[in-house]
């Protein structure tokens, strides 16, 4: 460990040449909320707005150190990590070849275009990541160039580590607890052996997406393995299998001090983030925030650093993470309505709803000359407590009815 948390600072020394480090911030709103210190170390305010660029510098560095004629690198990523790739091949005037899937937005396209400028080629192949990183690979060992793997990699590690080297400097004494989001586990593997060593009595705690939890199930199995089915939402972290060598410098951790934050759930933390304090958080980037109120008796009290590991939050998905965000708090339901089909019937219903509901969707799904047609009718409201009510009501009247918004297959298809 003495080796790793030397190249670590050997690493953050190099990083300078980039980009200064990135602020610890003290978060008086949460600080408040939970009795304690809680910083952030704010890593969706580095150049390419998420850590992944410490990573991909220290590994390209390191490569140009011992090679200096490699001069081609070749990457896998439709997001975060292709950005920090891009990046550092314009630093460095080398070559840089990044593959993403057909499906990536335009709007990350566009970005890592920016960032690498005339030093970066990007090729559009396949729907599917596993598609991508299958032809990234072939290429890549076609032309011998040198792949920049995203987390599965002992330079990427060393340079995510980094972080912790800053957040130790900058708060000037050993934080109590330190939460990490985790994708692949390259940031969490990084920064929890570089704080092991060199400030061994500070504790962690590990937040995976609830769609994701590579690293749980690592732990349970105690080897990496592939998760049968990922929800992509939380981009960022939605990693179907851990590393290799990430599991193996995590393999010391309890299951119980990893937890699963709901996709929904970390819809609300975005918002609140955004609207109370003005941070931009991309879904994976809210994680270590997101699963304060489950640590609130175990941190009351104690100093707190959560890692925000990304901001490149596209804001067309705002519309979205307001649903989801409304959907989990109680907020909005969807019901599949039974109408009667007669005079008079929708503004009955229309009376049963309460002072503070809305109807935000009205769509009939079967309209036909029978006696009855279905409804799928979507309503938003200010407190969550006002739907029991409105049910009771509704029961009260023999209306009959199906609450949706639970059934993923349902609210995919029809909402």
């Amino acid at each position: 460990m003495t080796q790793f948390a030397d190249n670590a600072r050997s690493a953050t020394r190099a990083l300078r040449d980039l980009f200064p480090e990135t602020p610890l911030q003290r978060n008086d709103h949460l600080s408040a909320r939970y009795g304690a210190e809680i910083w952030l170390k704010r890593e969706d305010l580095t150049p390419v707005r998420s850590y992944k660029l410490r990573g991909a510098f220290t590994a390209m560095r390191k490569v140009r150190v011992a090679h200096p004629d490699q001069r081609q690198f070749v990457c896998a990523s439709a997001g975060n990590h292709a950005q920090g790739v891009a990046y550092a091949c314009r630093h460095f005037g080398v070559r840089g070849t990044i593959f993403m899937p057909v499906t990536t937005p335009q709007q990350k396209i566009d970005k890592t275009r920016t960032f690498g400028g005339d030093a970066v080629e990007i090729v559009l192949t396949g729907d599917y990541f596993d598609q991508t990183l299958a032809a990234a690979q072939a290429w890549c060992a076609a032309q011998g160039a040198h792949f920049l793997a995203p987390f599965d990699d002992p330079d990427v590690i060393e340079g995510q580590a980094s972080v912790g080297v800053e957040l130790l400097e900058q708060l000037g004494r050993a934080p109590d607890l330190v939460v990490l989001p985790v994708g692949g586990g390259g940031l969490a593997s990084g920064v929890t052996t570089y704080l092991r060593a060199a400030a061994p009595l500070t504790d962690f705690r590990f937040v995976e997406p609830q769609g994701g939890a590579s690293l749980r199930a690592a732990l349970e199995a105690k080897r990496p393995v592939a998760l049968p089915r990922v929800n992509s939402f939380v981009d960022g972290a939605a990693v179907a299998k851990l590393g290799d060598l990430p599991f193996a410098m995590l393999d010391w951790v309890a299951p119980a001090k990893v937890h699963l934050a709901a996709e929904d759930r970390i819809c609300i933390t975005m918002l609140e983030m955004l609207n109370v304090e003005g941070i931009v958080l991309e879904p994976a980037g809210a994680l270590a925030v997101d699963v304060l109120p489950e640590l609130a008796e175990e941190i009351r009290g104690k100093t707190v650093v959560c890692i925000t590991s990304g901001g490149n939050f596209d804001f067309e998905r705002l519309p979205e993470v307001k649903e989801r965000a409304q959907r989990y708090s109680g907020l909005k339901k969807y019901f599949i309505l039974r109408m009667p089909q007669r005079p008079g019937a929708l503004r009955e219903f229309l009376m049963m709803l309460g002072p503070d509901d809305d109807i935000a969707r009205f769509e009939y799904l079967k309209k036909s000359a029978r006696n009855f047609g279905s409804v799928l009718i979507g309503i938003e409201t200010k407190r969550a407590e006002n739907f029991p009510r409105l049910m009771e009501v509704m029961d009260g009247a023999g209306l009959k009815y199906r609450d949706i918004t639970g059934d993923e297959a349902l609210a995919e298809f029809l909402i």
